[in-house]
């Protein structure tokens, strides 16, 4: 009996590995790929907290800290159209993408940055900095210019983005991390229905022309316009209809939904971030994306792209087959 159990026990193993790996192959359904300092292999079950900024010191470092999040929650100040350093954006917050200045989880959270930067992307296909990505943003979500990698303002952020992360282990991404990762539709999103759902649930912060809201001189958005020549433009990774149907779903409408209490369904949030993503923004294109273009996400929103599908479909659904073909 032992022979026969020494004999068979690493067939048995063997064949137990080889289904799992199958299973894993053919039943993972292909996720978007991260655009918003994001990381989808979740392999930290534990809820993050962000530290309390209060807690900081009075030193320089603290200081240094303090001026990284004022940076990137009241980034218009510093460096929109009325800017006091320089007027090189379009008058966004780096918080109108991440919430709260990067502390929500679900919510463009930055709680993975420091443990995962630097990291390579298949968009630039290269390892980016944390620098790098700062200014990646500020040429794309806010539609400007980039700083000085060596500047006060960029060491600032750096530092913050250090910081609000410090707890969570090297190469390790806490749940709520970025934005969700919503299931896709098995239809193409709908901008008509999300344009119902956006005159319901959207224009008392948005505008019925999603053009947002300015403060009394206005010096900075209270809340952000979704399309139009101040708002992101089609190379921000909120131009993709994952995104921003994943930051609706979670987020809004602002102050009163959560991921644990959302207002919307997950049919909803597509449909409705149709109806964004299908509105007039800046064109602004990076030739140098994406140098394999096979590794362009399925919700890509234009061309040129390594399979047949039309650039219609990447940009609205149904995505299933797109996922399908690739996996051929």
């Amino acid at each position: 009996m032992k022979i026969f159990e020494s004999s068979w026990f690493p067939v048995v193993l063997g064949l137990a590995i080889l289904l799992a790996i199958l299973h894993s192959v053919f039943s993972s359904e292909e996720k978007p790929q991260d655009d918003l300092f994001l990381t989808e292999n979740f392999n930290s079950t534990n809820e993050w907290h962000a530290p309390d900024i209060n807690s900081l010191p009075d030193d320089e470092q603290g200081k240094l800290i303090r001026y990284g999040r004022e940076l990137i929650v009241n980034t218009s100040l510093f460096f929109g159209p009325k800017g006091k350093i320089a007027s090189i954006t379009n008058g966004m917050d780096c918080q109108n993408c991440h919430l709260d200045g990067g502390a929500r989880n679900f919510g463009g959270c930055f709680s993975a940055v420091a443990s995962t930067y630097p990291k390579f992307r298949e968009r630039s296909g290269m390892t980016e900095s944390i620098e790098f990505r700062v200014n990646d943003c500020l040429k794309r979500s806010l539609n400007g210019k980039p700083i000085d990698s060596s500047s006060k303002e960029m060491k600032a952020m750096v530092a913050y983005l250090k910081w609000i992360g410090k707890d969570v282990p090297q190469k390790t991404t806490p749940q709520g991390a970025g934005l969700e990762t919503l299931k896709f539709l098995d239809r193409a999103a709908d901008p008509e229905k999300g344009k119902q759902i956006f005159l319901t649930k959207c224009v008392s912060c948005h505008g019925e022309n999603g053009q947002g809201q300015f403060n009394h001189d206005s010096s900075f958005y209270l809340y952000p316009p979704l399309w139009g020549q101040n708002s992101y433009n089609v190379s921000a990774g909120l131009y993709r209809i994952s995104r921003v149907a994943s930051l609706v779903k979670n987020n809004m409408p602002y102050g009163q939904s959560s991921h644990d209490s959302p207002q919307l369904s997950d049919e909803q949030a597509w449909d409705v971030a149709a109806f964004i993503v299908s509105q007039q923004r800046p064109e602004k294109i990076f030739e140098e994306d994406w140098p394999k273009i096979q590794t362009k996400p399925v919700d890509h929103p234009y061309g040129p792209y390594a399979d047949g599908f039309s650039e219609k479909q990447h940009k609205y659904g149904p995505f299933p087959p797109i996922v399908a073909a690739r996996k051929k």
